[in-house]
């Protein structure tokens, strides 16, 4: 599971000039392993995990938005982050459980840099896409991802403080929610997400009635992500119907198959609050007076 999960870097592969797509995914790979290890790390005290979590979400928001990385964006850097979260408390396998997921990253760059040359060797047309612009404003990228960290990081202590039974689920919905460009986009991706997390719930539970073993499982991730890659720039709401059995599979694969009708109610509960705290996020960043206040700091900078 981990090393599938670090292969979810291959989703930020774009059709650029392979130095900066090998360089994307590198820099991907390194961010992943970064993220999942302070996860690991701190994952024994709920404040310690919080706080940084907040600060995991403001770095990984900050750069993506600041070379203008398109969807997924951030997201998955913050899935990495919380699932983190879920494996026990061992400081002795924290090398060890970060590396296998470096495997899969590695695995991810190797099959891209194949691609990348079979391409160039055997396709007569290429249509390679411009590098991202940077995005100059910084300071109004760095207030921005100050309020998705705070909100991110602080659904999931709100979670902590609950004792929900797995909190990672609040602070997934609640980054997911917060990436629309629009306060209307944050409405429409809340509504998208809610009812495509219930279809995908649903998908979800059919795989764990089923049982399936670790080929199964490692033959669905493969169909899942294909999927995945194949929407998320295209209808989100399609999108998290596939990303929510497939966040299912990496976090309670190894338990899931106990109680899958617990499972399913449990985590539509905790989805549903990430997404509300994530509409109030949202809410606040499109606010005319937030907006015009980093207008004004920007034009005075």
């Amino acid at each position: 599971m981990l090393a599938c999960m670090g292969g979810l870097i291959i989703v930020y592969m774009r059709q650029t000039n392979i130095p900066h797509r090998m360089m994307t995914l590198a820099t991907c790979a390194f961010g992943f392993s970064l993220s999942f290890a302070l996860g690991v790390l701190t994952s024994f005290d709920p404040y310690l995990s919080a706080f940084t979590l907040l600060l995991t979400v403001f770095l990984a928001t900050t750069i993506c938005r600041f070379y203008s990385i398109p969807p997924p964006g951030s997201f998955f850097f913050i899935v990495a982050a919380c699932l983190a979260r879920t494996l026990p408390f061992d400081i002795s396998l924290t090398a060890e459980r970060t590396g296998i997921l470096m495997f899969g990253s590695m695995w991810s760059c190797l099959l891209a840099l194949s691609y990348g040359l079979a391409q160039k060797f055997f396709s007569k047309s290429i249509d390679i896409k411009p590098c991202q612009t940077e995005d100059q404003h910084v300071l109004a990228i760095s207030i921005e991802s100050a309020v998705i960290s705070i909100f991110v990081g602080g659904g999931y202590l709100l979670a902590l403080l609950t004792n929900l039974e797995n909190p990672y689920w609040v602070p997934i919905s609640t980054a997911a929610i917060m990436q629309g460009a629009t306060f209307r986009a944050i409405w429409q991706r809340n509504v998208h997400r809610i009812f495509g997390t219930v279809i995908g719930m649903a998908l979800a539970w059919m795989i764990f009635s089923l049982a399936p073993g670790p080929w199964g499982l490692a033959g669905l991730i493969m169909i899942l992500t294909f999927i995945i890659e194949l929407l998320i720039t295209r209808n989100y709401g399609l999108a998290v119907i596939f990303i929510t059995p497939l966040t299912v599979i990496f976090a309670e694969a190894t338990v899931a198959t106990a109680e899958p009708n617990q499972l399913i109610l449990s985590r539509i509960f905790d989805i549903a609050l990430g997404s509300f705290i994530g509409y109030l996020g949202g809410w606040i960043i499109h606010h005319p007076r937030f907006v015009q206040t980093i207008q004004k700091w920007t034009a005075l900078r």
